[in-house]
């Protein structure tokens, strides 16, 4: 499995990307608005750098259930320095979190290389045209309505058939737009438009995504499908749980991983990882 990321082509069959989460926002689910200031962004940002994260995901704007829409100026102001502040100090890719064309449009000038767009490019119409003019890598979720509607919209024929029915049309559209395959990844959407059980049946059931040929991203740090497993209201009280979904997602076939705690999730990453080379290794002898 291999992803197109500006001029490098990321051969991901033995390795993941860990994707650092920065949310330059006041309500955020889980960090209560603590990278809401430039000074404190910029110090998560290296945090997340030194602790080895791949890619840094930068978003204006809560995509938590009931989240209350950004204007476009405030999420420019909010993205663009930090975005600018990354590319001039750290070699990492920069990954836009946005489902409207014109942040996207300013985060890949400023130096972004990825569009993370929980709508799968569908809300803004513009979006699919910016990607493929700045050949852009680009995540494709699947979500149901918009983060304000997403949890009137659980109800599944088939959870696993209806998502793959929903990528195999939204991949078509996005090559029709001229986005090559290889720059796209998917993510099922974890959190989004599922209830706990579906968020969990998604984690068993990830290795269903790869007829696409994409690879897969997922996204459950601290959510709340993981509290209510393990009983832990406090988001930050999710580490643990965090680190069980991602090594289960990795051993289903994950290969980008989106997190909030970089450092501990890259043990989490890398000793699954090892693991599962290892096998690969002794089913060769």
């Amino acid at each position: 499995m291999k992803l197109k990321v500006k001029d490098q082509t990321l051969d991901l069959d033995s390795r993941c990307l860990l994707m650092g989460i920065l949310n330059v926002t006041p309500d955020s689910f889980s960090e209560n608005g603590a990278n809401y200031t430039f000074d404190a962004a910029k110090e998560a940002v290296d945090a997340m750098v030194n602790a080895g994260a791949d890619i840094i995901d930068v978003g204006g704007e809560s995509t938590r259930p009931g989240a209350e829409v950004v204007s476009l100026k405030e999420e420019l102001q909010r993205t663009i320095p930090l975005i600018e502040y990354i590319a001039a100090k750290h070699d990492v890719f920069i990954s836009i979190d946005t489902t409207k064309s014109e942040i996207a449009a300013a985060a890949l000038a400023t130096g972004a290389a990825i569009i993370n767009d929980i709508s799968g490019l569908n809300l803004d119409p513009a979006m699919r045209n910016v990607a493929a003019e700045w050949e852009a890598t680009v995540i494709s979720m699947h979500m149901r309505g918009t983060p304000q509607t997403m949890q009137q919209f659980t109800d599944y024929d088939n959870l696993i058939t209806d998502i793959n029915k929903y990528f195999a049309e939204n991949l078509q559209e996005l090559e029709k737009s001229g986005i090559k395959r290889e720059r796209i990844a998917l993510d099922p959407g974890i959190g989004f438009s599922k209830t706990a059980e579906q968020n969990l049946e998604i984690i068993k059931c990830l290795d269903a995504f790869s007829v696409h040929q994409c690879p897969i991203l997922i996204g459950p740090s601290r959510k709340s499908f993981i509290g209510k497993v393990l009983d832990k209201e406090n988001p930050q009280e999710r580490l643990w749980g965090t680190a069980a979904a991602i090594s289960a997602g990795i051993q289903n076939g994950a290969r980008i991983i989106r997190v909030h705690d970089v450092a501990e999730m890259k043990d989490t990453m890398e000793l699954t990882m090892a693991i599962l080379n290892a096998g690969a290794k002794y089913a060769q002898v």
